[in-house]
């Protein structure tokens, strides 16, 4: 499978690179981004998918951003779910709403932490007709 990000190089943390059309698939390859590195680069498993709808707040993008990429890791780690497939519905100035999928933790070995998506180097903007974002995840 193509991967929708790049690995950038940090100290302590691991950061990522990410690539969209529009805000709304740069959230969905950030957050794919961020459970390809929880698995460890595992195949996704098989199996039931657990669908769930998530909604979040923020005070302009990049804390919409964060916002999102922090609930994620809430609800995988209350849910014990990785979750595998994104499909942000909308990314306004302040609300983001999105259909998420997840399967079993159960299913996954070596799973890595990942304990939150900071706002240390955080960037977001636009590039000519794509948007790009990078942000440093706290292991």
């Amino acid at each position: 499978m193509r991967k929708n990000y790049e690995l950038i190089e940090h100290t302590a943390d691991i950061g990522v690179r990410v690539r969209g059309a529009d805000l709304k698939f740069l959230a969905e390859n950030a957050a794919a981004a961020m459970f390809d590195i929880i698995r460890a680069g595992q195949e996704i498993t098989r199996g039931a998918n657990k669908k769930m709808i998530v909604r979040q707040k923020g005070q302009g993008r990049e804390e919409l951003f964060v916002n999102w990429l922090n609930e994620l890791l809430s609800l995988s780690s209350a849910k014990g779910l990785v979750f595998t497939r994104f499909k942000v519905k909308e990314f306004g100035e302040t609300n983001l709403e999105a259909i998420v999928f997840g399967n079993d933790i159960s299913g996954y070995k070596g799973i890595k932490e990942i304990k939150a998506a900071t706002y240390h180097g955080l960037k977001i903007e636009k590039q000519k007709q794509r948007w790009l974002a990078e942000v440093i995840f706290d292991v």
